[in-house]
């Protein structure tokens, strides 16, 4: 999915930085072991060992493992896919930031972290919701459409009853779930554009080295009016957040 870490950390580690109270939710204790899904390159991990926890991330990206390591060498770091995955030892918790709109089909994952827990242990995620970054993917299928790409929609954004009605399926017990928006500022002018780069290349994937720059250009233009101001571009986010126990 993501291939260049440096340039994940560079330019979107507001990601991994909006992550950060959301380990306070997970409240981390000493002795605990505790799955970081989708841990990309690590931080929210190290964040989590450092309150004397027992992590292992997971990520499908062999280069953010790659990264992971290199820069916490004294944690676990394995790739994995988020939707069939399992550990012969039972987690405490299942953490996971900004990673399972990324799975399809959501049971999956819900099923393989619901497996890898113990009894009593709990889930604490957030993912993009219903209506995240509604303008931007507007923009940017609309301008694919009228140079004749009709790609498919990498992403999976859950209203809060349907994402709470699959994880309670998958055998958990919702105790909070909140769904709420995020405006996020993207770094620097190009900013947008460095975001479908990161972001929306599933997207882009098949449209011409030649038509990239135009077609940046076209979506910058159509949502401007909603997403810039004052020099500063803005991700128009909407968040759903979750926690959840093994009974």
């Amino acid at each position: 999915m993501f291939q260049d870490p440096k340039r994940y950390q560079a330019k979107h580690y507001y990601v991994t930085a909006a992550g950060a109270d959301l380990v306070e939710v997970l409240d981390p204790q000493a002795g605990e072991r505790i799955l970081d899904l989708g841990c990309g390159t690590g931080q929210l991990s190290a964040q989590i060992a450092a309150d004397g926890a027992e992590v292992v991330g997971i990520d499908l990206s062999a280069e953010m493992v790659e990264a992971a390591r290199d820069q916490f060498p004294a944690l676990s770091f394995v790739v994995g896919d988020a939707g069939d995955f399992s550990f012969a030892e039972p987690f405490d918790a299942v953490f996971s930031n900004a990673a399972l709109h990324w799975v399809k089909p959501p049971e999956a994952a819900l099923v393989c972290l619901a497996a890898c827990l113990g009894p009593g242990g709990r889930f604490v995620a957030e993912l993009g919701g219903a209506r995240n970054v509604a303008t931007i993917r507007r923009g940017l299928i609309d301008q694919l459409a009228a140079r004749g790409f009709y790609p498919q929609s990498p992403w999976y954004f859950p209203s809060l009853g349907e994402y709470a009605q699959l994880v309670e399926q998958a055998g958990l017990r919702v105790a909070y779930a909140s769904h709420f928006p995020r405006p996020t500022p993207l770094a620097g002018e190009s900013g947008l554009r460095d975001w479908l780069e990161m972001f929306a290349g599933v997207l882009t994937e098949g449209v011409p080295p030649s038509m990239r720059e135009e077609l940046f250009a076209a979506v910058e233009d159509a949502v401007r009016p909603a997403l810039y101001s004052d020099g500063v571009w803005r991700a128009d986010y909407w968040r759903l957040r979750v926690v959840a126990y093994k009974e």
